[in-house]
């Protein structure tokens, strides 16, 4: 008898094709059969009325530190998501000596927005080495199943230390790097990452370590996946030649991934233009891919952690104040506040390009700033007949920087967003689970194209959705056994409604280790999903804890 069998399911296959009416059969977490009339196996689901489609593939998170104290993974396996691939950026918690954790951790609060107490209080510090790292995940085991990348700052700052921000490396600190990525990679690691964003900032604004690697580090670090199954990843700067990131993928012969490809009003055409790059490489062998969102990015912050305004070269004296009152007068400044709007005058490729008809206040902590609540900073400084700086540095310092702003940074034009999200060499990613945990919470990507974008706004089909989330995924990533519905393929499946399936609105929680809470978003529409055809996720949300079925997946497809 088959362990597991779904009944008379639209089943929407992940190969793009339409759908067909069909049951599918698994057994010891195998799909065995798909075709009408299959003998009910001991659990039986009917799913008259719902779709069936292989479980989402998240590219893109940053569970790194949180899969050490939390093995769902949460929200992301409630969201229909039953892989991950983490370690993106090159922001890794390995490898890492015992006297780095505390540097990693507090650069991670910063560039993540993972906070502090919850580090310090969850991660379970049993390991040093890469190697080690991935033993403790097995050991631990997961719900969803997890591939993670060998990340640059990590190694760097093995190698280096406190210099791993402060200079270029040696030629032997570059040997030790290789040695650190091949190790890595042999013990199972699904590529190297690293970043090259202004916006990726440590403790004190310092740079991650990664960006002070100059061209030669990147060629011989790259250089080190030859004739691996590695894939290299990296977030690039907005002034990041796509040629030269081309030259790493021909001469390493490994497949990139190029994050984050987002659409900004200020620059509309430069990430179309990343996109031809990108097309042109593919053209010429060089298998690339472009990282693209399906979600606005949204951030709620205060001036406490400003993230939205790290980008801006006149902000980096405010990042690196070195206590509280030094920067809370930073910010009265008009010095600072002139060079703020000196930099917004000039229109350039980067997060924030003072776009404050899309800056709101969220929550004011005084009652007589209530006033001002669901209002664009926009809207109140022309009120105020100030600078839109000068009034959102105000109310925030009147109020003890306690005042909350939301704001829509890029990807607000929905017909430009639609553009990427069907460009053929686009990757639909960037959910940043796990990370900026006070600001977002975009783990409910693939749910948002599935109900927003195709059903809504009719922009792809529901099975061109399918393959976006699944197999084209999996493909990217060397995931063989994953990403369709088909005999000999892993159950990892997602049962939904298509008229209702999409992500809920943002709530707030305080389940961190310490107390420390995020922003979590519900799924919509979601009836089940199995990892390895074990039930981990139902209409309520995540399945009882206990159950771990997911693999570290440590083989990939060339």
């Amino acid at each position: 008898m088959q362990d597991l069998t779904i009944h008379d399911a639209t089943l929407y296959d992940g190969s793009g094709a339409p759908p067909v009416h069909a049951d599918i059969a698994v057994h010891q977490g195998v799909i065995t059969a798909v075709g009408p009339g299959l003998a009910p196996g001991r659990e039986a689901v009917n799913a008259a009325g719902l779709a069936l489609m292989p479980g989402i593939i998240d590219t893109h998170t940053h569970y790194d530190a949180q899969i050490t104290w939390d093995p769902a993974l949460s929200p992301s396996p409630s969201l229909g998501v039953t892989t991950v691939v983490m370690g993106n950026c090159g922001f890794t918690i390995a490898p890492c000596r015992p006297e780095h954790r505390g540097l990693t951790m507090r650069n991670l609060t910063h560039v993540e927005g993972m906070p502090l107490p919850a580090l310090e209080n969850g991660i379970a510090w049993d390991f040093e080495t890469f190697p080690e790292y991935l033993d403790a995940l097995e050991r631990r085991g997961t719900v969803p199943n997890v591939a993670a990348f060998v990340g640059h700052s990590s190694v760097r700052t093995w190698v280096m230390g406190e210099q791993a921000t402060r200079r270029a490396a040696t030629e032997g600190e570059v040997a030790q790097m290789r040695s650190l990525v091949a190790g890595a990679m042999e013990a199972g690691a699904v590529g190297f990452s690293t970043t090259a964003s202004p916006q990726h900032n440590g403790e004190h604004g310092v740079p991650m370590p990664s960006r002070l690697a100059d061209a030669s580090e990147l060629e011989a670090l790259a250089n080190t996946l030859r004739g691996s199954h590695g894939r290299l990843m990296i977030t690039k700067g907005f002034e990041t030649p796509m040629s030269f990131l081309e030259s790493l993928s021909a001469r390493s012969g490994r497949p990139f991934i190029v994050a984050a490809l987002l659409h900004s009003a200020a620059t509309p055409e430069s990430v179309f233009e990343d996109m031809a790059a990108i097309r042109a490489a593919s053209a010429r062998g060089n298998r690339m891919y472009g990282a693209v969102s399906a979600c606005p990015l949204t951030f709620e912050f205060t001036l406490a952690a400003p993230y939205v305004f790290e980008g801006l070269q006149a902000w980096q004296p405010a990042m690196q104040a070195h206590d509280r009152a030094d920067y809370l007068a930073l910010l009265r400044s008009a010095e600072l506040r002139d060079a703020l709007d000196r930099e917004l005058s000039v229109r350039a490729r980067r997060l924030f390009n003072g776009e404050w008809q899309r800056m709101f206040v969220l929550k004011a902590r005084d009652a007589a700033n209530t006033r001002f609540e669901g209002r664009s900073v926009a809207d109140c400084a022309r009120e105020a007949g100030v600078r839109p700086f000068d009034w959102l540095l105000d109310l925030a310092l009147s109020e003890d920087l306690a005042t909350e702003f939301f704001a829509t940074l890029l990807n607000a034009d929905e017909e430009a967003v639609g553009r990427l999200l069907c460009d053929p060499d686009a990757l639909v990613s960037l959910s940043d689970a796990g990370a900026h945990l006070e600001f977002l919470c975009d783990a409910g990507f693939g749910l948002h194209l599935l109900g927003h974008w195709s059903r809504d706004l009719g922009v792809m089909p529901l099975e061109r959705a399918v393959r976006r989330l699944t197999a084209d995924a999996a493909d990217a990533f060397g995931m063989g056994a994953r990403g369709r519905i088909a005999p000999g393929m892993a159950a990892d499946l997602l049962l939904f409604d298509p008229a209702t399936v999409g992500r809920g609105p943002a709530r707030r929680c305080a389940d961190l280790p310490g107390g420390a809470s995020r922003l979590v978003t519900p799924g919509k529409g979601v009836h089940g999903v199995w990892v390895n055809g074990a039930r981990v996720a139902n209409a309520q949300g995540l399945c009882e804890a206990g159950a771990r079925p997911g693999r570290l997946l440590r083989r990939f497809d060339a």
